[in-house]
């Protein structure tokens, strides 16, 4: 476990680093708040960070209430507040200013190999919590919501001359399929389509009943045009069993590539446009935001 300890002291800020590493795990100290801060925010493999609330220029509370907001709900961070002045400090003060746990200063080795030990556990936890709801469970593609994060993070690293296309993908007559073999037989329709585009490698997620988004960093029109389209054949090549027989499918497609000043939505609702071109035109195609059908390559 990586580990960012806080202590402005020197003598103790080296014991408590031997402490910890001697525990097996990661440690980067840290004598002042606001380097340690940005050093958390910089490198999510974080995952506890140890801080005196005797601490600037940020003080040790603010910097507590500064590491839950970074951590939101999404990231996996464990605070644990050390001070010599224990009874002077409010212990609820200090929890509520976003601290997981307190210790008092200088820690025996014991104790705080002990907390953590907890804090793995925890951690272990949280971050299966985490995946269970950025996944969605009947394709174990990203559910809608994990898709958005990722993509929100893919969007905000981008550089000004980095590439990026935004694919969305909705099953063809799916009420259809359905209504002819039920919704047991439409739900392996789905995941068929899933596995195809886990085939692809790309970031892809369910964000809909029959509907998914894929992204793809460092392609324009061009190359995704060629995915979308092994995508599109690969759908087409499925017949999953159905009440009434092998059921056939195929699927339409739309394309955006990222503009400047683009957000996730604006790139998904692009290609969504798309997707729905490529529905009035016949379906089992795919279709760029510009509203051309892009030929096909297999």
């Amino acid at each position: 476990m990586r580990v960012v300890l806080v202590e402005p002291g020197l003598i103790l800020r080296k014991t408590v680093a031997r402490l910890i590493e001697e525990g097996g795990h990661q440690v980067d100290s840290f004598s002042d708040s606001e380097q340690a801060l940005a050093h958390v925010a910089a490198h999510e493999d974080v995952a506890c960070v140890i801080t005196s609330l005797e601490v600037g220029p940020i003080c040790g509370l603010e910097l507590c209430w500064s590491l839950r907001t970074l951590a939101g709900t999404v990231r996996p961070l464990a605070v644990i507040a050390m001070s010599t002045d224990r009874a002077g400090r409010g212990l609820g003060e200090v929890l509520d200013s976003g601290a997981d746990d307190f210790i008092s200063k200088p820690p025996e080795a014991v104790e705080l190999h002990a907390r953590l030990r907890v804090v793995e556990r925890g951690l272990g936890l949280q971050r299966q919590l985490i995946r269970e709801a950025d996944t969605d469970s009947l394709t174990q593609l990203l559910s809608r919501g994990g898709f958005m994060r990722r993509a929100g993070a893919a969007v905000a690293a981008l550089a000004p001359q980095d590439l990026l296309t935004a694919l969305m993908i909705d099953i063809d007559s799916f009420k259809a399929i359905n209504d002819r073999h039920g919704h047991d037989s439409g739900d392996r329709v789905i995941r068929s389509v899933a596995d195809v585009l886990k085939e692809t490698g790309a970031l892809a997620g369910r964000i809909g009943g029959e509907e998914f988004a894929v992204l793809m960093p460092g392609h324009g029109l061009g190359s995704a045009g060629v995915v979308a389209d092994r995508i599109r054949a690969g759908c087409a090549r499925l017949r999953v069993p159905g009440r009434r027989g092998p059921i056939p499918v195929t699927c339409s497609l739309g394309l955006s590539a990222f503009a400047e000043g683009d957000t996730v939505e604006t790139l998904l609702a692009r290609a969504d446009h798309a997707l729905y071109a490529a529905k009035a035109g016949g379906r089992n195609q795919v279709m760029s935001a510009a509203g051309r059908q892009l030929d096909r390559v297999s």
